[in-house]
């Protein structure tokens, strides 16, 4: 093994060589049409619509979606959905589009798997396709315009499984069902001077004092919570969808997977989808992450994040995969996480998809080729979305034939899984399936934090009863979890410390690493939400700064 910085550059490329002519020989008998992009098309038409109501004016559906006539029963504002980015690759773009594929993939029929499956065809909903779900599905007529409003701050994108599957649209009361609070928007998510703001500048009839009032609300919002622009980026230019927060796992924003088959409502990468280059986290190559890594031997974990890097066409994900089949490319390498929430939003991912298999076939060569461990790190926050068949024949697929690990996370959100019984459910089931349940977060302050937040002591007890309702399979989980500025700060409870009500916290991720493990005390306050609501005990001091950095830590006495 040569220390030469150039080496990971020169075997990258020879891997990628030799992955294609791979994928040539795979696809030789294969037939597939791909329907051509029409984003710029969309970008334009973004640029020249009116983005709020006029009278007369119809609502616009893109024409391969059908008919362009306006939307019952009320006239509904003429929103386009901005560009995703003005770096996304064709590759990403691709994703979002239909796929015909002739027959089933071939491995179809494998480990419980329907041979009879269908094949579809992800196409994503996005803002000005909003009113199609209507054919469908009536229920949500009444909430069109405000999910047209309150999508011009928060970014709105749904998949077709998401929307037939899982939302309950016979709830009593649509709006209060989990699923529909988590994918749709509602000006409700805005605080009331933004939501005046908005309503404003809408009824004032000028395009531009709309767009600016989004602006303004956007940047109140704290697109970059945490220091992720400011501390966690390494300072090369080449680099510019990394983040190296905490000295063992490095973080890449692949450019192509700088999107999601759908946006949950309260996602705290929203700044990564609007469009703001200057907010987007976004690697345009591999061969800059790897001469980095080739420089950083303290590495041993790789976190592929976005968006969701399986967006990514199987030829785009292989840039970075391909390479880690070869246990001799930078050996210190050993994890290797992918962030998703396809297991909810498009299980298809794995099983129907046209290069499906080259996805599953190339994760189980990082495995067994590169001896690496693969862990999907899946978004999974409610036990509902594990029930449907497709998902399970995804999980199915992932272990038996990528031999890959899958671990859950979630945040807890009001309105959505802010209960004990549905965290023990989820963990039940999840355990069942043979999944590792890992992390309980809460909510960032950043977005509609204020709409979806659960206060950490409700969250410490939430965590506390689920797990006294499960078996000790289950109990690798850890939370609930703030990943904040000095790093991950668990709420392990609430006791009488010294004669004061107090909070007992520790690090599970500090940026000083001495932190980790440590515990230390806050004082007892019921609304607390986010670290810095946290004042610390008579007598002490808590473990950061005024900006949220750790103090030098007082010698251990043992």
């Amino acid at each position: 093994h040569t220390k030469n910085r150039a080496r990971p550059f020169l075997h990258h490329s020879l891997a990628s060589i030799q992955f294609q002519q791979q994928q040539q020989q795979r696809n030789a008998t294969s037939s597939m049409t791909i329907l051509s992009s029409t984003k710029r098309n969309l970008a334009l038409a973004a640029v020249l619509a009116v983005a709020f109501s006029v009278p007369g004016v119809q609502s616009f559906v893109p024409a391969r979606l059908g008919s362009t006539s306006a939307s019952p029963p009320a006239p509904a504002l003429n929103v386009l959905q901005e560009p995703e980015s003005s770096v996304a690759t064709d590759e990403a773009q691709m994703s979002n589009q239909a796929v015909a594929v002739d027959g089933l993939n071939n491995m179809i029929g494998m480990n419980g798997i329907e041979p009879n499956q269908p094949n579809e065809r992800y196409k994503a909903i996005n803002l000005q396709a909003v009113d199609k779900i209507a054919e469908d599905h009536p229920e949500i007529l009444p909430y069109i315009d405000d999910i047209k409003l309150a999508g011009l701050v928060f970014p709105f994108k749904a998949s077709p499984y998401y929307v037939d599957e899982l939302v309950d649209w016979k709830a009593d009361n649509l709006k209060d069902d989990p699923f529909y609070r988590l994918i749709f928007p509602t000006m409700d998510m805005l605080e009331p001077h933004h939501q005046e703001k908005l309503y404003a500048a809408r009824d004032s009839g000028d395009p531009k004092k709309l767009m600016d009032a989004r602006a303004e609300i956007r940047e109140d919002l704290n697109p970059h919570p945490a220091g992720q622009k400011e501390l966690n980026a390494p300072k090369n230019d080449a680099l510019t969808g990394v983040q190296h927060k905490y000295s063992e796992t490095v973080l890449v924003f692949p450019a192509a997977a700088q999107t999601c088959h759908a946006y949950c409502t309260y996602c705290f990468r929203w700044a990564q989808f609007i469009g703001d280059d200057e907010l987007r986290f976004a690697q345009k190559e591999a061969d800059s992450l790897f001469n980095y890594l080739d420089e950083h031997k303290e590495v041993s974990d790789i976190l592929m994040t976005g968006g969701d890097p399986m967006i990514m066409k199987t030829k785009s994900l292989a840039q970075y995969l391909e390479p880690m089949c070869d246990p001799d490319f930078l050996p210190h390498v050993k994890n290797l996480r992918i962030g998703t929430r396809s297991l909810s939003f498009w299980p298809q991912r794995f099983t129907t998809d046209s290069d499906a298999d080259e996805l599953i076939a190339l994760l189980r060569r990082v495995r067994e080729e590169g001896k690496r461990h693969i862990a999907i790190m899946a978004h999974l926050g409610h036990h509902r979305e594990l029930a449907p068949q497709k998902f399970k024949d995804a999980v199915n697929r992932i272990q038996k034939e990528a031999y890959a690990t899958i671990r859950s996370q979630s945040p807890v959100m009001r309105g959505i899984n802010d209960d004990a019984d549905v965290w023990a459910q989820k963990w039940r089931t999840e355990v069942q399936l043979g999944i590792i349940p890992y992390y309980m977060f809460m909510a960032r302050d950043t977005g509609a934090q204020q709409f979806f937040d659960v206060p950490l002591e409700k969250a410490q007890r939430i965590y506390s009863d689920a797990l006294r309702n499960t078996s000790g399979l289950i109990r690798t989980v850890r939370g609930p979890s703030m990943s904040c500025t000095p790093g991950k700060v668990e709420v392990t409870g609430v006791e009488e410390v010294l004669g004061q009500k107090a909070f007992i916290l520790r690090f599970l991720q500090c940026r000083d690493e001495a932190w980790i493990g440590r515990p230390f005390f806050a004082k007892y306050d019921p609304k607390a939400i986010w670290f810095d609501d946290l004042e610390p005990l008579d007598g002490m001091e808590l473990p950061w700064d005024e900006n949220g950095l750790p103090r030098p830590i007082i010698p251990a006495i043992n």
